[in-house]
């Protein structure tokens, strides 16, 4: 996957699509089950019935620094030509309209924002086949993950992060903040719940934790992420 085409821009609400072929005819069948998402400064999870309806979603939300987590339901439309539109509703109040372009493996989509006076783009990939929560079994991550902090500095993480099935995080990275680099280990711990959601404290050697709410996707073999910590607009990814 290039990441080059996988934005990361402030955004105060997002969801995602799908999956599909761009050389087949699609419906809203073609939408279906659980995916997870990274669009503008939001990460998600939500569950598409096949019949252009999101039955339900969850997301952490980056609103200039301000972190909300929230719920939401949605409709959404699939063109034949496996384009399509969505209409996300937030719990409480708010709303997001989304165009996405469905890939040509039935497991992603590249989604932009259908708001005037706002940009953000992002994708979406299928849960697939997966068990998740503590299993004992260590994994070995590559990440990248970047943003803003305190509003200006502009910060980007390059790690190995292996997880060992038991909660413990370990590995070694690279920390870029505001054009100082600092190459290091890191330790902390993570949670991950049955439903494919967890969170992460990562701690860089001598640096502070750095908090993390994460969803799984693509059968366990990447993480969606988005730092939790107040002031903080910084998100990415990791694969296997």
């Amino acid at each position: 996957m290039n990441f080059n085409k996988r934005s990361f821009a402030v955004l105060v609400f997002a969801t995602a699509l799908a999956a599909g072929s761009a050389s087949a005819t699609c419906s809203d069948a073609t939408v279906t089950g659980v995916w997870g998402y990274i669009v503008g400064a939001a990460v998600g999870q939500f569950t598409a019935d096949g019949k252009g309806n999101i039955t339900k979603g969850s997301q952490t939300v980056s609103n200039n620094g301000t972190i909300e987590t929230q719920t939401f339901t949605g409709t959404y439309s699939v063109s034949a030509n496996c384009t399509g539109s969505l209409t996300s509703n937030v719990k409480g109040g708010g709303s997001a309209s989304l165009n996405f372009v469905l890939d040509d493996t039935n497991k992603g989509a590249q989604i932009i924002l259908d708001e005037s006076g706002k940009v953000a783009s992002g994708f979406g990939l299928a849960l697939g086949t997966v068990t998740c929560g503590l299993s004992g079994k260590k994994e070995t991550f590559a990440a990248d993950i970047f943003g803003k902090i305190s509003g200006s500095e502009i910060v980007a993480y390059v790690a190995q992060v292996i997880l060992d099935g038991k909660g413990n995080v370990s590995g070694s990275g690279t920390f870029d903040v505001n054009g100082t680099i600092d190459t290091t280990t890191i330790t902390g711990t993570y949670t991950l719940s049955a439903n494919c959601t967890g969170t992460a404290k990562i701690t860089p050697s001598g640096g502070n934790p750095l908090n993390f709410n994460f969803v799984v996707v693509n059968g366990g073999k990447e993480i969606l992420l988005i730092e939790t910590d107040t002031g903080t607009v910084v998100g990415g990814y990791m694969q296997q």
